[in-house]
């Protein structure tokens, strides 16, 4: 990822965490603050974003590789590419039109070496990954206190998103082009 060169800070938590509701909070408040904000999200699961019927679902499950749709309000490529195992954060971040972003926020690929915030919460049952993961950058959790002393990261409350977002913007100017 050294030749990206826009900020990219991902949350990486267990499923039921909260990763999309924190983002769907945060993304306003930084879109206000006129970032362009780009998303890449995991799937773990086959998904589709086209719609049965539809033209371009139609076209693509007809046998087109790449199925581009547009209209004065976006456009969108999908494409068809089987492979064994999902493509790396790397690649991803190489499709993106950097000219159109200020930075990047990935939401998953959670084993991957890239910078990002761990969000915790007990209740979710699993074990807090900061502690084998030295990119991790700083903690978003309900309850500080399950946070063990010896990590020396920033804890945020995941609850507090003016603070999220302050810890967002501070990372976005000092670890920019760094992803």
């Amino acid at each position: 990822m050294n030749a990206f060169t826009l900020p990219v800070l991902g949350f990486a938590a267990w499923s039921g965490t909260g990763k999309t509701t924190l983002l769907k909070q945060l993304l306003p408040r930084l879109k206000q603050r006129g970032l362009r904000v780009g998303c890449i999200k995991h799937a773990h699961h086959a998904f589709d974003v086209d719609i049965p019927g539809k033209d371009s679902y139609e076209l693509r499950h007809a046998g087109a590789m790449q199925m581009l749709i547009a209209s004065d309000q976006r456009w969108a490529l999908m494409t068809e590419e089987p492979r064994s195992e999902a493509p790396a954060l790397s690649e991803l971040l190489q499709r993106l039109d950097t000219a159109q972003l200020d930075m990047v926020l990935v939401e998953g690929f959670k084993a991957e070496h890239y910078p990002k915030i761990e969000l915790y919460r007990a209740v979710v049952g699993k074990p807090m990954r900061c502690q084998d993961d030295p990119a991790i950058v700083a903690i978003a959790t309900d309850d500080p206190a399950s946070v063990p002393v010896e990590v020396q990261l920033p804890v945020l409350d995941i609850n507090d998103i003016s603070a999220i977002e302050a810890f967002v913007c501070h990372f976005c100017q000092t670890y920019g082009g760094q992803g």
